[in-house]
């Protein structure tokens, strides 16, 4: 079907930046959102940023001023880039894609996750 990979993440001190990319691929139309989300130990995933195909893009706002999400259609990627990190970004962050498969059926998907990790 499709397959979300992630890389970037890892250790990071308090007011670093990190940058998340992730490539998607397989049976592919056209992706209509990609997305990032985190989830912190003992807490729900949440939305960190959105981008639709149109490059209109959404924040939570406790990232808001600080993380911005980009995407190249043509290569079907999306990245992440988080600046001002605080401790409490510390999360595993997931690529998310709302794939228009060839046929027309539409399917969401999930990448493995990247350790993000805030700490002096």
């Amino acid at each position: 079907q499709v397959q979300l990979v992630e890389s970037g993440g890892g250790l990071v001190q308090p007011g670093g930046s990190l940058r998340l990319s992730c490539a998607a691929s397989g049976n592919i139309f056209s992706i209509v959102d990609m997305g990032w989300y985190r989830q912190a130990p003992g807490n729900q995933r949440e939305l960190v940023a959105i981008i639709n195909s149109g490059g209109n893009t959404n924040y939570a706002d406790s990232v808001k001023g600080r993380f911005t999400i980009s995407r190249v259609n043509a290569k079907n990627m999306v990245y992440l880039q988080m600046n001002s990190l605080k401790p409490e970004d510390t999360a595993v962050y997931y690529c998310n894609a709302d794939v228009l498969h060839y046929g027309m059926r539409r399917d969401a998907y999930w990448g493995q996750g990247k350790q993000v990790t805030v700490s002096s």
